[in-house]
């Protein structure tokens, strides 16, 4: 008997060891809430590309980032939705462009199965039509590794919820004896995207479910996760909860990004300790008027930004963007002004927002590059902290001799020296003076003034700092105490 109680207890112990073992091989140590210290940084698929990127032109956007934008801090490099979808241009099986939708029957049977990569646990795969190195089994891991080997981090976007090709087939959960049916809500479904059913998250088997995707995408080598249809109309809290769950069962570290907005505000808490960056707005084109309301939402969100927490105001809709006539109007390149691209890139930086550009890199003219390269602005994205608007002052409503008035002022701090930053954001649709008194801000004093975009000294300042910017024009300062 003591002989047979030592032979068991060897056998536990070096169980344990091995189990121990591959955790320490296969897994990642790391602390969720940690994940995302400062504001992501990168290129998502979306803006330019749409639902329809390949694997050539992705791998040509990785090379891009790697020469250009790398050694300035992008790193996420985000392959955007519907990639399991071998012809995404087709709508209802004509072969007109359009939004990446396919028929399916009242009780979720797909007409075109042909369109949906999918394995037997009703997990979907990148469609090797567009992406050939996820052949014979491989999903995104090659695209990764390749990513991997540029020194960059690899993203996917993905629907919440469970395909309803796999409700309708009934796929089985991998691992457990629950199946999709037993999880999928065909009541509750995305109101611009007719792939998915919501998940119960009540149910036994949805945890699990979510679980063997995260399993799936740890096994490709993921960093980075969009996940969509999430914030709005409904906040999915229970979903977000099990996406959080699974990416710290899965033991690779994965910064969780929700989209679309705006996420609700009576949620913050919840968003704050489930997911890294969140979006507060809707979806954001070249247009002024979601930049100028975007001021009201960031103004709204400011108290929430720290290490790990990102209300995200959008991607950065610069350079050349909807690519071959996508549903987002023609192939153009951005419709925002040079002043309202420099206003855009000021006011992310200093409310310390994602800066995940959206254009096709292949063609960014040097000047698109320039606006994204500056590295003292971006050092205010990165290392700034107490960022807050000061004042935002609408004014326009005044007798013909009277000053007409319509600006914003933020200001945040250097969280390594003390510096102070200032953004001066003219709102008018005509030139105008901007001033920010430093009483406001209880700066008094003298202090050097340094314009960042330009990277020169102005010379030193006391009690009042002034710009006269053009339309929609913006000026960002570093403020050094003497």
């Amino acid at each position: 008997m003591k002989h047979l109680t030592q032979i068991v207890l060897f056998i536990l112990v070096s169980l344990a060891s091995s189990c121990t073992k591959t955790q320490q091989e296969n897994g990642q140590e790391f602390v969720y809430s940690e994940l995302a210290p400062t504001p992501p940084m990168g290129w998502n698929s979306f803006d330019a590309y749409d639902s329809r990127i390949n694997e050539a032109e992705f791998k040509a956007t990785v090379d891009y980032m790697a020469e250009h934008l790398k050694p300035h801090g992008y790193e996420y490099a985000v392959v955007d939705y519907i990639w399991w979808h071998p012809e995404p241009g087709n709508w209802d099986n004509t072969r007109r462009k359009g939004h990446p939708n396919i028929r399916y029957e009242r009780d979720g049977k797909p007409l075109h199965p042909e369109y949906i990569t999918m394995d037997e646990y009703g997990r979907l795969l990148p469609a090797v039509e567009r992406f050939p190195s996820a052949s014979n089994g491989s999903g995104f891991k090659p695209l990764a590794d390749y990513v991997h080997s540029k020194g960059l981090k690899f993203g996917i976007h993905i629907m919440r919820g469970i395909h309803r090709s796999a409700v309708y087939y009934n796929n089985p959960i991998k691992g457990t004896d629950y199946t999709a049916s037993q999880i999928g809500e065909p009541w509750d479904t995305c109101e611009w995207c007719n792939h998915m059913y919501g998940v119960d998250p009540s149910i036994p088997g949805a945890q699990e479910y979510y679980n063997s995707l995260f399993e799936l995408y740890a096994e490709w080598g993921v960093d980075y996760i969009k996940a969509d249809d999430i914030l709005r109309p409904v906040y999915h809290r229970g979903e977000v909860e099990l996406i959080r769950n699974a990416i710290e069962h899965c033991g690779r570290p994965m910064v969780l990004s929700l989209s679309p907005g705006e996420a609700p505000l009576s949620d913050a808490k919840h968003l704050s300790e489930n997911a890294h960056l969140w979006r507060i707005s809707n979806d954001l084109w070249d247009e002024w008027e979601d930049i100028e309301y975007n001021f009201e939402l960031l103004e709204a969100w400011s108290s929430y930004i720290g290490p790990g927490n990102w209300p995200d105001a959008d991607m950065i809709p610069v350079g050349k963007i909807s690519l071959d006539d996508r549903p987002h109007g023609p192939e153009r390149m951005t419709r925002l002004t040079w002043n309202e691209q420099v206003l855009l890139m000021s006011l992310w930086s200093i409310t310390r927002s994602p800066l995940m550009i959206g254009a096709d890199l292949l063609t960014l003219p040097d000047s698109t590059l320039w606006l994204l390269t500056n590295d003292e602005v971006l050092y205010v994205n990165q290392h700034s902290t107490n960022n807050r608007e000061v004042i935002r002052l609408d004014n326009r409503n005044v007798r013909p001799d009277e000053k007409k008035q319509y600006f914003a002022v933020w200001t945040a701090t250097d969280q390594d020296n003390g510096d102070k930053f200032v953004g001066l954001f003219n709102l008018l649709d005509e030139e105008s003076e901007v001033c920010f008194n430093m009483e406001w801000e209880m700066l008094r004093g003298k202090y050097l003034a340094r314009d960042l975009w330009q990277k020169t000294d102005i010379g030193v300042i006391e009690g009042i700092l002034c710009a006269t910017l053009g339309a929609h024009g913006a000026a960002l300062y570093r403020l050094t105490k003497q």
